[in-house]
């Protein structure tokens, strides 16, 4: 009885790694086949050439004076229309502080009355206010 129950589990698992053998084995057949057609051989060639190429030069491969005038030209033309800063760098923002309060800016516009007690920010209503919001 137990020699059967081995049996029966031995032929379980056989037909597990049996399958399992089988769909990788296919698998890593095409994984680790080097040998490359001649056509995709021709292609990777040419990458590696044009790697070497790009890295000897420094910059794009087999350009003419053409291409340099060109690039210059519109280089040119970015720094005409955008300002003369060097687009390579994070631009400097200045943000101008006015001396102005909120207080002084109604008092100007004549939005307090005389005898009127000037308040917080907090304690003037909205249509004193317009003098300083958007229209």
């Amino acid at each position: 009885m137990i020699l059967q129950r081995l049996f029966r589990f031995s032929s379980i698992i056989q037909s597990a790694v049996s399958v399992h053998l089988r769909r990788n084995i296919g698998v890593t057949a095409v994984a680790f086949n080097k040998e490359l057609d001649p056509v995709q051989k021709i292609f990777v060639d040419k990458i590696r050439e044009y790697r070497t190429k790009r890295q000897s030069s420094g910059g794009p491969v087999d350009t003419g004076p053409e291409y340099q005038q060109d690039l210059e030209r519109e280089l040119f033309k970015l720094k005409q229309m955008y300002g003369k800063a060097d687009m390579n760098t994070f631009p400097d923002f200045k943000f101008e502080v006015y001396g102005c309060s909120l207080l002084q800016c109604c008092t100007e516009e004549g939005k307090l009355e005389a005898g009127e007690e000037e308040g917080s920010p907090k304690e003037l209503p909205f249509e004193r206010l317009s003098c300083i919001l958007p229209k």
